[in-house]
């Protein structure tokens, strides 16, 4: 005889009902997973454009408002994905009123956290290796200082008594690569040129007189030097090709042989206004023309100065860093597009 009741077997649940709830609930976390890719994609930068725009956030904007102006601004995805981030991170109350330099490849997140960073509290100004000068700009904005300011400030004329202007050429209107990086210290009431004289002044102390003789050596002037020590910082990331891909631009320019640099070409389209663009035809493209571009094209870093005054001793005229972030060289074209189409399929397709 069975131990189970007749009455028992009314309680079990009816298969097709219970494939229902099961139905529903897969429903329901595939759903979910649905919602947050798409949530995820939506705080992800809007491009991949690094020059920024200009935002003042007026006192009293609500969360909806400033998302709102960055979303017509093109400088996030989704007010909706903002405004839903900022609530559950418990933001809301952190986002400060002033203006802010704001760029397009900068995630939600990262927008978010420049908004809410306290400007008067910031105790610090760091100029970072391998930006911009426009860049350089965008981040002394964000640390408290006016636009007007900022541009004043980085204006060559305020510092023609320093000694590192005496290797720059007349009629030079940028401090692109001449700001050594660093951080420096800020009160409320430091005046911007104070900071930008002292990394002047370490820049000058940086080319010391066996710096000048190394590229003096090579039949670089001092400035010339900044350039290619820029290019070299922006080509390759690992310091220890460093020397051999300043070697190779070397002895390029000692043979003739245009740089063919992709980093030069993409600044000129920058400079001018343009998406980032190896045909775009600039004094910078050295696709396009022979000799280094009319001056540098970001900050440097120690690393990249001791590798263009203590270039490597191979014969390479070419590289290329593969999408594994291993850079490959070679002296004849032919070995430079086989190691291309075998290490680099991503990289080599992007602007």
């Amino acid at each position: 005889m069975s131990k189970y009741s007749a009455s028992s077997k009314h309680h079990r649940m009816p298969r097709r009902v219970l494939i229902v709830i099961i139905a529903f609930v897969a429903a329901f976390i595939i759903g979910g997973l649905f919602v947050s890719r798409i949530y995820e994609s939506r705080l992800k930068p809007v491009s991949s454009s690094s020059v920024s725009k200009i935002v003042t956030v007026t006192p009293g904007s609500s969360v909806k408002d400033i998302a709102d102006e960055l979303a017509a601004d093109h400088l996030i995805k989704s007010s909706w994905a903002m405004q839903l981030y900022v609530h559950s991170s418990n933001l809301t109350d952190n986002l400060e009123a002033g203006t802010y330099a704001l760029a397009p490849d900068q995630s939600t997140q990262k927008i978010v956290s420049i908004l809410t960073s306290g400007k008067v509290a910031s105790k610090l100004v760091t100029i970072l290796p391998g930006i911009r000068i426009d860049q350089v700009k965008a981040d002394l904005i964000n640390d408290g200082y006016s636009p007007t300011q900022v541009t004043n400030a980085l204006n060559p004329a305020n510092y023609s008594s320093l000694p590192v202007m005496s290797f720059v050429p007349s009629g030079t209107t940028t401090l692109e690569g001449l700001l050594w990086p660093d951080s420096f210290e800020k009160t409320a009431t430091t005046p911007l040129t104070e900071i930008i004289a002292e990394s002047l002044n370490e820049m000058g102390r940086q080319l010391t007189p066996a710096v000048q003789a190394d590229f003096a050596g090579e039949g670089l002037s001092t400035y010339q030097g900044l350039v290619l020590t820029s290019i070299v910082n922006q080509e390759v990331a690992q310091e220890a090709v460093r020397a051999q891909v300043a070697q190779v631009f070397l002895s390029r320019l000692k043979i003739g042989m245009p740089l063919e640099s992709d980093v030069t070409a993409n600044y000129g389209a920058i400079e001018a206004g343009q998406s980032p663009n190896l045909s775009y035809d600039s004094p910078y493209n050295t696709l396009l023309h022979q000799g280094l571009p009319p001056t540098p094209i970001s900050t440097i870093s120690a690393g990249s100065l001791e590798a263009a005054t203590h270039p490597a001793s191979t014969s390479w005229l070419y590289f290329v860093t593969g999408d594994s972030g291993v850079t490959y060289f070679s002296t004849t074209l032919e070995q430079q597009e086989s190691n291309t189409a075998q290490y680099c399929h991503k990289l080599c397709t992007e602007p």
